[in-house]
This record gives C-alpha cells, sequence and structure tokens, in this order.
C-alpha cells in the first residue's frame, strides 16, 4: 500500500463516465463536450487545491509525484543561475525521485547539501535551518518516507522559511490526503501522485504555491501547446484529473477514520513482533500509521519474504528501486548496521486489513533465533 494502492469504486466509477461519456478535451471551447471538460477540471483544481490550502490556480496537474519533483527541482535551476543561487539542502533519505534529479543538478554546477538524520530518520527543523545561508535557494524535504514512515518537519520549516528567499520543496506522495493538517503550511512547491490514494496511476500535480501574489520562478521542461499555465504542456487527462478529485474528496472525508484504523493495525503488528525480538527502523513518535518497516535479527529480509509470501505481499524497500537487490539507501543513509539493513522489511496497509497476523508471526519466529526472541 506504500507502493499503490487500488482504485476506489467510486473513483473507477467517476473516471469511467469520463473515459465513456463526458469525454470531451477541455481546450475545445467552442461546443458543449469541451465546455464541461473545462468546468470538470476546473473542480479538479479546487476539491485538490482546497486539500492543502491551495488556491485552484496553485495546481499544476502532472503524470504523477515523480514529474512534479523533476518539474519543481529542474524547473528552478534557471531561476538559481541567474541569481546565482545555487546551494541547495535535502536528506540523505529522499526518494530516488529527489536525489536524482539533485545529482543532475549537482553536475549543472549546484552545491547539493545532503543532511543525514541518524537513526530515528528524522531531521530537526533546527539542524536544517542552521544550514540555510544567503545563497541558498531550495530546501527539499519528504512529507511522509516511503520506507519508514518517518514524517519531517516540513510544517515547522515551511512556517521558518515563508519570510526567507528560500523556498521549500515537499515530496508529499506518501502523506497527501492521509496526513493532511501538516501540509496546509506555506509550503512553496509540493508533489502528489494519486494512486497512493486511491486514484488511478498516472496523474498528479505540483501544487505551486505564491509568495506574496508571486508565482514560484519555475522554467517548464516541456514546451507545446501551453496548458498547465504553460508549466506543463498536453492535452489535460480530464478521467485521471477527474479520479484523483474524486479520491482526494475520499480522505478529506475519511482521512481520520483512515488513520485511527492504520493506527490500531500499527500496534497489533507491532505486538505480534516485537516477542520476536523485531527491532523498529525509524522514529517510534514521528511516523505515519500506514508504513511500519522492521529487522528480525539473525533473518535475511530475501528469506522473510518468502516465507511470507503466501500469506501477504511486501518488500524490502521502495517499488523503485526494489528490483536491484541493493541495500536501502533509507537505512544505510541512517546509519543502520549492514545486519540490520539486510533483515528489514516494508509493511504497509490501508484501515484494517484482513491478515492472519498470527500465521505472519509464526512463519517469522520459525526463522529467528529462539535465543534473539523476547521471552
Amino acid at each position: 500500500m506504500a507502493a499503490t494502492a487500488p482504485v476506489l469504486p467510486n473513483v473507477a466509477n467517476v473516471v469511467m463516465t469520463y473515459m465513456l461519456e463526458e469525454y470531451g478535451n477541455p481546450g475545445s471551447r467552442s461546443h458543449e463536450y469541451g465546455n464541461r471538460a473545462k468546468k470538470a477540471v476546473q473542480l479538479a483544481r479546487e476539491r485538490v487545491g482546497a486539500s492543502v490550502g491551495a488556491e485552484p490556480a496553485e495546481v499544476v496537474f502532472t503524470s504523477g509525484a515523480t514529474e512534479s519533483n523533476n518539474l519543481a527541482l529542474l524547473g528552478l535551476a534557471p531561476h538559481g543561475e541567474l541569481t546565482g543561487r545555487q546551494h541547495i539542502i535535502s536528506c540523505v533519505t529522499e526518494h530516488k525521485a529527489v536525489l536524482e534529479p539533485l545529482q543532475h543538478l549537482s553536475a549543472r554546477g549546484f552545491e547539493v547539501e545532503l543532511l543525514e538524520p541518524g537513526a530515528s530518520g528524522r531531521l530537526d527543523a533546527g539542524q536544517v535551518l542552521d544550514r540555510v545561508r544567503d545563497d541558498t535557494l531550495l530546501v527539499s524535504l519528504m512529507h511522509v518516507n516511503n520506507e519508514t514512515g518517518v514524517i519531517q518537519p516540513v510544517h515547522e520549516l515551511a512556517h521558518a522559511l515563508v519570510d526567507t528567499p528560500t523556498l521549500l520543496h515537499v515530496d508529499a506522495a506518501q502523506g497527501f490526503g492521509k496526513l493532511p493538517a501538516t501540509l496546509t503550511a506555506p509550503i512553496d512547491l509540493m508533489s502528489i501522485s494519486g494512486h497512493k490514494i486511491g486514484a488511478p496511476k498516472g496523474i498528479g500535480a505540483l501544487i505551486a504555491r505564491r509568495r506574496n501574489l508571486r508565482k514560484p520562478p519555475l522554467t517548464p521542461l516541456m514546451y507545446g501547446g501551453g496548458q498547465e499555465r504553460k508549466l506543463r504542456p498536453g492535452t489535460l487527462p480530464v478521467a485521471l484529473i477527474m479520479g484523483l478529485a474524486e479520491a482526494t474528496a475520499y480522505f478529506d472525508k475519511h482521512h481520520g477514520t483512515w488513520a485511527a484504523e492504520s493506527i490500531a493495525t500499527r500496534r497489533e503488528l507491532l505486538a505480534a513482533f516485537q516477542p520476536l525480538g523485531a527491532a523498529l527502523n525509524g522514529d517510534p513518535v514521528h511516523c505515519a500509521p500506514h508504513i511500519l518497516n522492521l529487522s528480525f535479527p539473525g533473518a535475511d529480509a530475501e528469506a522473510l519474504l518468502l516465507a511470507l509470501k503466501d500469506l501477504v505481499a511486501l518488500s524490502t524497500g521502495s517499488a523503485c528501486t526494489s528490483a536491484s537487490y541493493t541495500p536501502s539507501h533509507v537505512l544505510a543513509g541512517m546509519g543502520l548496521a549492514p545486519g540490520r539493513i539486510e533483515g528489514a522489511i516494508r509493511l504497509s496497509w490501508w484501515g484494517r486489513p484482513d491478515v492472519e497476523v498470527s500465521a505472519m508471526r509464526d512463519a517469522i519466529a520459525g526463522l529467528v533465533s529462539p535465543s534473539l526472541q523476547h521471552n
């Protein structure tokens, strides 16, 4: 569920309606089909923007958080080069969709400073602010880590940076819709992805908030057509956009129930696995309710995956990097010991899933040495 979630039934119905019946192009203004599509997209902007306290005009629809991250980071590069502000602060535990664009900027001459969060996986806001300089263009920090569920202090940073020249970008793929209160802070640039909250894959947005009526100084990465405030060209995928709007509306209404149920699941899993010697990877307090990263002493992660494959679907880390079988850069960036990283698995869920936790516990117990279990 951290990698992706099923499309919600109501969302699927909305998407099908806009695929089969309301199929107009919002750029076609000479007939009713296009006008209705344009009005629908405007409604979607209002819903998505309102969810994080942004104006509809500040919502730029994209294919997902990866594209939004690239547009935010690479789109600021010309402004940074023009103004001589080429220092960027981020964290070693960011998603590859942030780290790789930052590598590109580093090769382009930007000074990219990647902070180390320590074993908790969480940076202190003061630790970040202490590194801000007169030439700092941007702080880029994710909201919720996709491997550990650790929540970064983006709310505090947003309020601390709002009266400075330094912009704040937040990859909110894992937190949007689920933990909305944090994201209503004055974050300049926010990346979201629909398929984490029950919308289809292939749709997301970049929230580009104005400061004192000024838009973030972004340069487009693509050209042709002028759609999306000339930042992201191409015919708008109305069906997907309306799916994102419907999923956003669902979480606006149900995020409290979702969070309470997800926390109950987290407690149940921890109660079942900690007697086996499971070690929690990540801050135990500042954490999302739907992601849990655990290491089991003496047990290899691949063996754990095999032992549990008929009970649950889980992973050793991010879906974007799991095919490579390389150690988690997130856990390595937290400074955890190699043995602990090799025995780490990620579990993620929505609410109260129908899972045989006792069967999971028994399967794991067979891989953990009895001497390492807490009897």
